[in-house]
């Protein structure tokens, strides 16, 4: 007897190798995570920028403003941050695994969002250089206050960068700075340290450090 060929089974098993095939080359164009991660996992983790803070950060809940109000509460310089976005004037950023955001509020027309995020989070840990101050500069960086002598690099890491829209200039007399909303100080500067700290008694008495 003739064997009659069936058509239709014929076009029901080419279609089903088709699809197999088509899955096939979808996996083999997949990128592979690291170490068997997620690639979504990946992508999260390895954020935009890795580092740390330049400087004591203060911030309220879970903001942290150019203007680093001193009043606030902070983190502690070299703790460890990562960028994840930058969205506009705002950073969406993990402190110490911790979510949190950064505002660019007032330096807005000086520099970019991206370069003030790049100044807040430095890659190299800042603690190596913190190691080799002496006692009494370590001391006042480690509660976020000020003494005669210090350097600029000191006195960033211990009240952060000044606001680019009232200090545009680092090699200026002075850098002005923010106990709080309505209360400002002054750090004078002569041959590149500390030479005064200025403004209302009561700030100058929360903001210069008094130990040894």
């Amino acid at each position: 007897m003739k064997k009659i060929f069936d058509f239709g089974r014929f076009s029901g098993l080419t279609a089903a190798f088709c699809v197999l095939l088509a899955i096939s080359g979808c996996k083999g164009s997949d990128s592979r995570p690291a170490d068997g991660q997620p690639a979504a996992e990946v992508k999260k983790e390895a954020g935009i920028r890795n580092g740390y803070a330049c400087c004591n950060l203060h911030y309220s809940g879970d903001w942290i403003s150019d203007s680093n109000l001193a009043q606030l509460a902070f983190i502690p310089v070299g703790t460890p941050i990562k960028v994840l976005r930058i969205d506009g004037y705002r950073a969406y950023v993990e402190v110490d695994g911790k979510p949190m955001r950064l505002g660019h509020d007032y330096g807005r027309a000086e520099e970019t969002t991206e370069q003030w995020v790049n100044k807040i989070v430095v890659l190299d840990d800042p603690k190596a250089k913190l190691a080799r101050f002496t006692p009494a500069v370590r001391n006042a960086i480690a509660q976020s206050q000020l003494m005669r002598g210090m350097t600029r690099e000191q006195v960033i890491m211990s009240v952060g960068h000044p606001q680019t829209n009232e200090n545009p200039r680092l090699d200026g007399p002075y850098w002005r700075y923010w106990w709080s909303s309505f209360g400002p100080y002054y750090v004078y500067w002569n041959k590149g340290v500390v030479s005064k700290i200025d403004g209302h008694s009561e700030t100058v008495g929360y903001m210069t450090y008094k130990g040894k």
